[in-house]
């Protein structure tokens, strides 16, 4: 009987364990499997925290695999310890506690770290970013005992995060350096109406504002943000969602090519071909995904290849946004803010609170927006993908699918 080949895997998160569920579909026997994880946890379902921030779920609710799910698949889990070093030439690798873990073929799914914004104050108690749970955990801790909040950041992060702490009885103030709010997934009409719904449920917007420094309260505590224009607002706690780096420092350790990301080709493989990579760690044709779905799609290729069947390519992801903020609907996907040979569709409904922007290039649909109704976003996303001719749905594109 042939031996079982070795493969470590570097992060416990959605992206890596997803590779992993996969390669057991097809390939059960081929590998005995060790899973590095940095955090104490299983792994867990990350767009499912504000829930847990609000108090809707628990985190038991949001756990994607439990202990039993490793056990039964005889996989070895070795929680709260991180990886520090690999040596590609003895393919080793080696964590923070001394483990070592020898493979025949190495996934990275580091994911990302949170930036935090290089100002003055940024190491003090009270500020925190917003990507795991232990941030949550803080957070809401925070909530029971302080007043005042601010998150920097006008995206899907810093807005669950403003309304989950909404929730939890604070007074919550959004910063964002542009004009409009979730400026990378929304147009500026759809922008202003869930900035406007918010309001209405008590947040409070300070756009267009940059962050100068935090201030201290005399006993390391943030007391306040201060503003490049001389303004500054009252914080017990604040938020940094601004985004997300890749984290590339272990692939950098050991020599691979890093390029705003850990750089794969199609086949999800660095340039170390027993090395392969996915997630948000990756930089794949140059682009680098934080979104849920080309994660899972890189994740179905990635297993075929390390399943050894060598077939599947992954050749990037038409992204769609499909949000759900403090229960607003909202879509996008494509091209939706149009430009230069163009044509834009428009329907508003404010008394029914929906909105809907479709972009049109020659015969194709290029793009689109909806907020308030979002049914039909995966036959418009459908549409986009396939990029087939809509003169024949013309008349009737706005009212979706069934029209």
């Amino acid at each position: 009987m042939t031996p079982k080949r070795k493969l470590v895997v570097v992060g416990n998160g959605m992206a890596g364990m997803r590779t992993v569920e996969e390669l057991l579909k097809i390939a059960p026997d081929v590998y005995d499997i060790t899973v590095f994880g940095s955090e104490p946890h299983p792994n867990y379902n990350r767009i499912m925290l504000s829930p847990v921030l609000t108090g809707e779920q628990q985190f038991e609710d949001i756990v994607l695999n439990d202990e039993s799910w490793y056990a039964a698949n005889h996989i070895r889990l070795l929680a709260n310890r991180t990886v520090v070093k690999i040596h590609r030439g003895r393919r080793i690798v080696y964590a923070n506690d001394g483990t070592e873990a020898p493979y025949d073929r190495l996934l990275l799914a580091t994911g990302s770290n949170p930036f935090v914004l290089p100002v003055p104050g940024n190491d003090l108690d009270g500020v925190i970013t917003f990507r795991d749970i232990s941030d949550v955990q803080r957070m809401i801790a925070a909530a029971a005992s302080h007043r005042h909040a601010v998150v920097i950041g006008g995206g899907l992060l810093g807005l669950e995060a403003a309304s989950g702490l909404a929730a939890r009885g604070m007074s919550v103030s959004v910063v964002h350096l542009s004009q409009g709010l979730l400026d990378r997934q929304l147009d500026d009409h759809a922008a202003r109406l869930l900035q406007q719904t918010l309001e209405a449920r008590g947040l409070t917007f300070l756009m267009p504002k940059q962050t100068a420094r935090l201030i201290d309260d005399g006993h390391g505590r943030v007391r306040a943000v201060a503003f490049t224009d001389g303004t500054e607002v009252s914080a017990d706690l604040v938020v940094m969602a601004v985004g997300i780096r890749p984290s590339t420092a272990l692939a950098e350790q050991c020599g691979l090519y890093v390029d705003r990301g850990v750089v794969v080709n199609d086949t999800l493989q660095t340039y170390d071909p027993v090395v392969y990579a996915v997630g948000e760690c990756v930089s794949h044709r140059g682009i680098a995904y934080g979104l849920v779905a080309p994660l899972y799609e890189q994740a179905k290729v990635c297993a075929n290849h390390l399943a050894l069947h060598g077939i599947g390519r992954y050749q990037g992801s038409v992204t769609a946004t499909k949000l759900k903020v403090t229960g607003i609907d909202l879509f996008s996907a494509g091209d939706f803010k149009g430009g230069e040979g163009t044509e834009a569709m428009t329907l508003l409904d404010p008394i029914g609170g929906v909105y809907k922007h479709l972009v049109i290039k020659g015969d194709k649909l290029v793009g689109a927006c909806l907020y308030g109704d979002t049914d039909d976003g995966a036959w418009y996303l459908n549409l986009i993908r396939e990029g087939r001719s809509v003169d024949a749905l013309r008349d009737d594109l706005m009212f979706g699918e069934h029209g």
